[in-house]
């Protein structure tokens, strides 16, 4: 007996996802800088939080966090197939349902807000919602197919965990998370435009208005240098304040140094054909990620040592 080839409705159908599928809707190496700075601002609050319920606020920020992401991705299915670098991602490369992924991501927000807010306190909870809100509403529907200062404004949404992780340990705003708030702010549009500029051709293919297909290269590169000379000064501020000691101010003169020198490379630099391999983009795009781990290390470090 001969076998029929299959039907192309059959061909379509979604694969059954796996708990690997769910868990890449998480965006878990995003979600690891996310944890980090989160249980940075948790760490180095100046009253100590219950063991069990510090962890409870990380648990909850990594998940809110998860949430949000997996949310990104349900409404960026289309956008996310056109790009090489997102094409093979749970939902493009057809191995999910577009709505499983947007039950996960509401069912992971809503909890994570719930148990944060029973848990460890309201205020902390109300801070994760906002971040929910402000990553996967207005970042992901608004900003980003709108206009290219979407990195710029929208960089508000991965500041917010150091921010929550000091709350949830004090029950209160005060004058320093809000400079670790802004610190992680003025960080991501040099991060997060050096990746733009070797990956730019995904971006105008989808038509996403990321800055170097808007306002093309040169413009972009002058943007990174002038974020990265205002990053560093910033990044000193915790130390003028009081707010830490010379290990965090040292360590953050330092590392801001190298990063406002890597940035002067790709802001200065002029590429000479398509073919150009970008190496000192992706050297910084690199360096940015190690500069925020580095960073915030450092300043529970600091409060360590202080103790």
């Amino acid at each position: 007996m001969t076998q029929t080839a299959p039907t192309a409705s059959a061909q379509t159908l979604p694969l059954p996802a796996d708990w690997r599928d769910f868990f890449a809707l998480t965006k878990p190496r995003v979600m690891s800088l996310v944890i980090f700075t989160g249980l940075c601002g948790l760490l180095a609050a100046p009253e100590r939080i219950d063991p069990v319920l510090g962890f409870t606020a990380i648990l909850c920020i990594a998940i809110g966090a998860g949430g949000a992401a997996a949310l990104n991705q349900w409404w960026e299915a289309d956008i996310d197939a056109g790009m090489k670098r997102t094409q093979g991602r749970p939902l493009p490369s057809g191995r999910m349902e577009r709505t499983s992924a947007r039950d996960f991501g509401v069912g992971l927000s809503a909890a994570s807000v719930l148990i944060m807010g029973l848990a460890v306190g309201w205020l902390a909870a109300a801070i994760l919602l906002v971040s929910i809100i402000y990553y996967a509403v207005v970042y992901t529907i608004w900003l980003k197919p709108r206009t290219p200062q979407n990195i710029v404004i929208g960089g508000g949404a991965g500041a917010f965990p150091p921010l929550i992780g000091w709350v949830a340990a004090t029950g209160h705003v005060t004058l320093m998370p809000v400079v670790l708030f802004a610190i992680i702010f003025m960080w991501t549009p040099p991060h997060f435009w050096a990746l733009a500029l070797f990956v730019q051709s995904d971006y105008a293919k989808v038509g996403i208005p990321m800055m170097p297909v808007v306002a093309g290269e040169p413009s972009t590169r002058r943007q990174i240098l002038v974020y990265a000379a205002l990053l560093l000064p910033l990044s000193l501020v915790p130390w003028w304040i009081g707010g830490t000691g010379a290990v965090y101010g040292i360590s953050a003169a330092v590392l801001g140094g190298v990063f406002l020198a890597l940035s002067a490379r790709v802001g200065l630099r002029r590429r000479t054909g398509p073919d150009d391999a970008m190496r000192p983009e992706k050297q910084l795009f690199a360096w940015s990620i190690l500069y925020l781990f580095a960073l915030f290390g450092a300043l529970v470090a600091d409060r360590f040592l202080a103790l």
